[in-house]
């Protein structure tokens, strides 16, 4: 039933990102001089780099599933013996890959204001940071029921199929967040 109600939920977020990127191509389509001047001013191999780096995530957020569903909530060998991590250790890496992503995306956004881009410069740059902001804040929720998910599973006295479902669940989030980034990726940074 939680999964079947998380799907559901993500479908209603699916409809908002729908409404954003509606708003981006409205836009641009009103102003393409506009866009074209100031996507010259966007570093895509950084950009690239910050997308690698959250899609690297969603493997780490699988693997933690993967161990969750054997019911294996923590590591039984060694730190550096990656095939004995269990869901925390997967989940923790994800946490730091994520957080890395908001962090590149923060410094991202203060090297844009430094070229003039900023929300309120014209409408492709409350546009840009519309998508991307609404997007990292989604970013972040899923770093905080990350957070939440790790501590219900060091907390818990016997890792059964409750907590394997909440870090199902939270996994159809994160991977559902990724999905939609590659999408803004490819929109804001590619099509030209």
């Amino acid at each position: 039933m939680v999964s079947v109600g998380t799907v559901v939920w993500l479908a209603s977020e699916l409809m908002f990102f729908a409404a954003l990127f509606a708003m981006y191509f409205t836009l641009r389509a009103a102003s393409p001089e506009m866009w074209a001047t100031e996507t010259a001013k966007l570093n895509v191999p950084f950009a690239l780099i910050n997308t690698i780096i959250l899609v690297s995530s969603s493997f780490s957020c699988q693997l933690g599933v993967f161990r969750a569903e054997d019911l294996k909530p923590r590591r039984t060998g060694g730190l550096f013996n990656l095939k004995e991590w269990g869901m925390v250790e997967w989940f923790v890496l994800t946490v730091i890959l994520g957080s890395i992503f908001v962090s590149v995306q923060a410094y991202e956004y203060t090297e844009l204001v430094a070229h003039g881009i900023a929300m309120n410069s014209n409408a492709y740059g409350s546009v840009f940071y519309m998508t991307t902001g609404f997007h990292g804040l989604h970013v972040a929720g899923g770093l905080i029921a990350f957070m939440l998910i790790i501590g219900r599973a060091l907390i818990a006295r016997k890792f059964g199929h409750f907590e394997a479902t909440g870090a199902i669940v939270v996994s159809y989030y994160w991977h559902f967040v990724d999905v939609v980034w590659i999408a803004l990726f490819a929109i804001i940074y590619f099509l030209k």
